[in-house]
């Protein structure tokens, strides 16, 4: 009675060891993740997925791996058509950011700084060639620079601050 026993159990561990080998779960190779809560909810992320598959067909492709990125991005340039040069450095930034006029000549041109959901945060008249953006104080994130003339949006940047 006691060698059945011992059968039964090396029996149902042999079988309960072939059903867990065809078993999946969702694994990833990632190089750093963790999860972010605030008012607004909370969510995972990863970083550095090293590996991921890609399948096409006819319809189209999808890339199928763990927690793929999806990010939207309008930036429009417009037609400068006032030929004015502009130039917005260091982008990426630490801190501050300089916008370059070239050829300016009392243009009446002003800038606005806005976060990716449109929220104003500096608005200033533009009065030099050279003109200083403090950015050290604003969190880690993307910008859009709006230049406008005679309130004419002529050109926009988008700025990264690190």
């Amino acid at each position: 009675m006691q060698m059945n026993t011992i059968k039964t159990k090396l029996w149902m561990l042999l079988i309960s060891g072939i059903c867990f080998s065809f078993a999946q779960g969702q694994t990833a190779t990632v190089s750093a993740g963790m999860n972010a809560s605030g008012s607004g909810g909370s969510a995972s992320f990863s970083v550095g997925q090293l590996n991921y598959v890609t399948q096409s067909g006819t319809n189209g492709s999808s890339a199928q791996g763990v927690q793929q990125p999806y990010e939207i991005f309008i930036v429009s340039v417009l037609e400068n058509q006032y030929n004015i040069a502009l130039s917005v450095y260091p982008n990426p930034t630490e801190g501050k950011v300089n916008l370059q006029v070239g050829d300016f000549k009392n243009k009446k041109l002003f800038y606005q700084l806005l976060d990716m959901q449109g929220r104003l945060i500096e608005k200033a008249e533009i009065s030099e060639m050279q003109t200083e953006l403090p950015m050290q104080n604003l969190p880690q994130a993307t910008y859009l620079l709006n230049i406008y003339q005679n309130e004419k949006n002529i050109q926009s940047f988008k700025i990264i601050k690190h």
